[in-house]
């Protein structure tokens, strides 16, 4: 098996008979128990009896011709945000571990099952995924698969998501994005992300950071595994992904803040990257885009995501406060003092962003930058607070435009075989859904010639 097989390969190995569905959940589940990997800090649980009992039914459906899907018996990890039937959904945080078990899945947990995806188990991620660094003082921080004798920061939210697959732990992940959490992690363990439209898939059935950026979306091994995903969290039927021919895209790279302050490496590997499309045939045109200076503003007081999260922080921080990472606890304050009138302000100054935006970017297929201004920090570089503060908020930066103009991007390894990770960010208007996922399989070798 290839070190970090797709979905579409596995399913042709269970079809053939190449492979079980048995011993893939096996492999992850020694990867996962392995004392020199990551798998005790990427997982808080790992569902080890039903995963065996579920690959082992699975198993014998495909035998009898009965499998729900060609997936059916392929390993995926699971965001701890996620509501499990049976389980405590503790969000990454130890003030939920007196909550009563979920009742049901989500939903976006039952249709993985529905369609036959073997839940491995729960995945580590930032403490109600607030921050897109990954460090997680309750129960460890996994190390980013770039350059492991270091310690590098996964990236978050969903660090443990993106560290399961990178590691082969699972061969998909259900994460979540409400500023770049499957994208940024992404962008650091060198594999895709993706943030879909946001009205596609149901909220339900998972903690809330902030309700009107809130998504959830996969991470994988591939383009072509993320739209799986993404069209199984989205109830619609999985298609057959056609890559776009390079030549003739029209790409627009905004030049309005998501190309300020970049690391080297970010900086050489994007341009790198537009040079190859460039020569490939894209149509790539640097645009001046003043609408994204808007994005600023609108999160001076903390923007949606303290107001929203204060609302259902407030009885839990009040009585529990003491349990949280104080990281996360003085960024959900910063909602308790934001008026409804600011709030109804920052509503209609978003109405109007997204707007504009989409008039302004409406000539192009898509937008392309990078998804980070930062490569992996280095975990002991982020002791102090300052620091943890800076390369915060530009791992956070790009990627939170796009929620911000209620968009869907996609984050690919730009980055060649042993350079640090770096991604390129592929961003569109809500609803592109699919052309997005075109142009990125069309680009995804494409880029890191």
């Amino acid at each position: 098996m290839p070190k970090n097989p797709t979905l579409a390969s596995l399913a042709a190995d269970l079809a053939n008979g190449t492979i079980s569905s048995r011993k893939l959940v096996d492999q992850c589940l020694a990867k996962i128990a392995d004392p020199a990997g990551e798998g005790q800090r990427t997982f808080i649980h790992v569902d080890k009896d039903a995963a065996l009992e579920a690959a082992d039914a699975m198993d014998r459906l495909r035998k009898a011709h009965a499998a729900p899907s060609p997936y059916a018996g392929i390993p995926v990890s699971i965001k701890d945000l996620f509501d499990i039937k049976g389980q405590v959904t503790r969000a990454g945080s130890r003030a939920l571990d007196d909550s009563a078990p979920a009742d049901a899945d989500a939903p976006v947990v039952a249709r993985l099952r529905r369609a036959g995806f073997i839940v491995i188990g729960r995945t580590n991620m930032t403490e109600f995924a607030y921050s897109g660094i990954g460090i997680n003082p309750h129960y460890g921080t996994p190390k980013s698969a770039w350059n492991r004798s270091v310690g590098h920061v996964p990236g978050g939210s969903s660090s443990g998501a993106a560290v399961s697959v990178a590691d082969a732990m699972a061969f998909g992940a259900l994460g979540t994005d409400t500023g770049g959490s499957c994208r940024i992690p992404a962008a650091f363990n060198g594999i895709v992300g993706y943030k879909p439209t946001q009205r596609r898939i149901p909220l339900d059935g998972g903690v809330p950071l902030s309700f009107t950026l809130d998504s959830y979306g996969p991470l994988a091994n591939s383009v072509a595994c993320c739209a799986t995903l993404d069209a199984v969290l989205a109830d619609e039927p999985v298609r057959s992904l056609v890559p776009r021919p390079v030549k003739g895209m029209r790409l627009a790279v905004p030049m309005t803040v998501a190309l300020d302050d970049l690391d080297d490496a970010v900086a050489e590997t994007f341009e790198r990257a537009l040079a190859t499309l460039s020569r490939a045939g894209a149509l790539v045109e640097r645009i001046e885009l003043p609408e994204l200076l808007d994005v600023g503003v609108m999160q001076t007081k903390g923007g949606f995501a303290a107001a929203e999260s204060y609302a259902w922080h407030r009885f839990l921080i009040a009585s529990k406060g003491d349990v949280y990472d104080p990281r996360v606890s003085v960024r959900i304050l910063r909602g308790e003092g934001f008026p409804a009138a600011d709030y109804i302000d920052l509503l209609n100054a978003r109405r109007s962003f997204i707007a504009r935006t989409e008039r302004r970017i409406a000539p192009y297929d898509a937008m392309v930058l990078p998804t980070t201004a930062n490569t992996p920090p280095a975990i002991t570089a982020l002791a102090d607070d300052k620091a943890f503060t800076t390369e915060n908020l530009r791992a956070l930066r790009n990627c939170t435009l796009i929620n911000v103009f209620d968009g869907c991007a996609i984050s690919l390894p730009a980055h060649r075989e042993g350079e640090v990770p770096v991604g390129l960010m592929l961003a569109a208007a809500g609803g592109s859904d699919r052309r997005i996922f075109e142009l990125a399989a069309g680009m995804e070798t494409v880029i890191r010639v």
